[in-house]
């Protein structure tokens, strides 16, 4: 990246694990900091590190910090594992942790490791993904794959950063995403961080940007991809890729080969529900009527059918070829 934005730092000299507060942003850059287990499984529920591989990664160092507390390691590891039911980068974070754990390895070593490595799939993302781009070409993306839901770079948002970095002239129509509005409070605020032309819309405007022609391509991330190419993530991926097979618009997922799931089906997978006050409320300001309920599912399902491309740290998958 241009401009130093980590949203994930060990400190070495402390051992204490230091995340940007995502709950804060764009209003506010300021950090969170867990100095054991349970500061870190508050981050994960809580939101302030949010992303498939970010989860990932908080979670080993959050074991690792169990390890050097002197905490109970069993008890760490099962509480983690049940921060958050959907995206599978935590379990494949969890069981490397634990392997290196049955080895003798240092779990600090380890968490630093998937961190490097986390950084370096996304780097790679972005270079093999950003070829799919053509110059002056608009690009939607909804929710955040950004540099903020990883170690660095991104996923979906490592493709047009490197596009951008290349010199071809980008712009990026970015999803609100409601109800917690990633796309505007996230995805929009580190791409102006970092100079690259970005556009906020309302989540049930992107059908209509595609009718207008106003729509070249739809990259998205991933929290989980099954071995045929299902892909679960942030509720209103399904939407948007009907909408893209509706106006023959690619429709392109970033995600590296640890958001894979090669073990499971679709209907084993849960779909986390969270809190229905997020729906309700905006910034703790309730907007629905007293007395109202509301359905608060975190993720949906998007079949391969619907799918142009996968773009990760190896190659382009294409499921329909």
């Amino acid at each position: 990246m241009n401009k130093d934005l980590r949203p994930i730092i060990w400190n070495d000299s402390e051992k204490k694990l230091v995340l940007i507060d995502q709950r804060k942003l764009p209003n506010e850059l300021v950090y969170f900091e867990c100095k054991n287990y349970k500061d870190v499984c508050f981050a994960i529920k809580d939101m302030v590190v949010r992303g498939a591989p970010a989860i990932g990664v908080a979670a080993a160092y959050g074991m690792a910090l169990a390890e050097l507390n002197g905490e109970d390691m069993e008890k760490a590891y099962l509480e983690l594992k049940e921060t958050r039911p959907t995206a599978v980068n935590l379990f494949w974070a969890l069981e490397k942790i634990i392997s290196a754990k049955n080895s003798g390895k240092s779990l600090l070593d380890e968490a630093k490791l998937i961190h490097e490595e986390d950084i370096e799939l996304c780097r790679k993302i972005g270079e093999i993904g950003e070829v799919l781009i053509d110059d002056c070409d608009t690009i939607l993306t909804h929710c955040n794959a950004g540099a903020l839901a990883t170690s660095a770079y991104g996923t979906a948002l490592s493709v047009i950063r490197f596009a951008h970095y290349n010199g071809k002239k980008i712009n990026v129509l970015s999803d609100e995403t409601r109800p917690r509005l990633q796309g505007a409070k996230l995805t929009c605020f580190e791409l102006n961080y970092e100079n690259i032309p970005v556009k906020a819309i309302c989540d049930n405007t992107a059908g209509f940007m595609m009718s207008k022609g106003l729509v070249d391509k739809i990259i998205v991330g991933a929290d989980r991809i099954l071995s045929d190419y299902h892909v679960f993530n942030k509720i209103g991926t399904y939407s948007l890729a009907i909408l893209a097979k509706y106006h023959n618009i690619p429709f392109y997922v970033a995600a590296p080969y640890s958001t894979f799931d090669f073990e499971s089906k679709v209907e084993d997978i849960v779909i986390e529900e969270r809190d229905e006050s997020e729906v309700t409320h905006i910034d703790n300001v309730r907007i629905v009527a007293e007395g109202v309920s509301a359905y608060n599912f975190a993720f949906d399902c998007t079949p391969p059918e619907l799918i142009t491309g996968i773009i990760t740290e190896k190659e382009i998958i294409y499921p329909n070829k």
